[in-house]
């Protein structure tokens, strides 16, 4: 099984050399219900952890998604940008649901990241 990473914020991380492949949790796509539409950022763009990237927007929210780590976003995943395939991120939120990749401008941030473990006792704390 793939070395997930997860943030406070509820998204993941896996790593791969010196780029982060990034999307949302099943805790959050289960809390966010069905996903009408989101909002990819545009490639090049550079953000710093905690920004917000981009949204997802759900039949019932609106949601921010912050960088788990800092970086420039390479690549978004194309196939979510429809509103009729966004629905993936249900179904797959820990595969095929990706977001977008950050190329990591400060690696030592993977540092504060939770594992699947420490994300999961996070849920359970409430």
């Amino acid at each position: 099984m793939a070395d997930y990473l997860y943030s406070e914020d509820h998204e993941w991380i896996l790593r791969e050399n010196n780029r982060v492949k990034v999307g949302i949790s099943e805790f959050a796509q289960v809390e966010l219900g069905d996903i009408a539409f989101v909002e990819l950022p545009e490639v090049g763009k550079l953000v710093k952890r905690g920004e917000a990237v981009c949204s997802i927007d759900s039949l019932k929210s609106t949601s921010e998604i912050y960088a788990p780590v800092s970086g420039t976003v390479v690549r978004i995943n194309e196939a979510l940008t429809d509103e009729k395939s966004s629905s993936i991120i249900n179904q797959d939120p820990l595969g095929r649901g990706w977001l977008f990749i950050l190329e990591m401008s400060n690696p030592e941030e993977i540092d504060g990241l939770l594992t699947r473990e420490a994300y999961e006792r996070y849920l359970e704390s409430g």
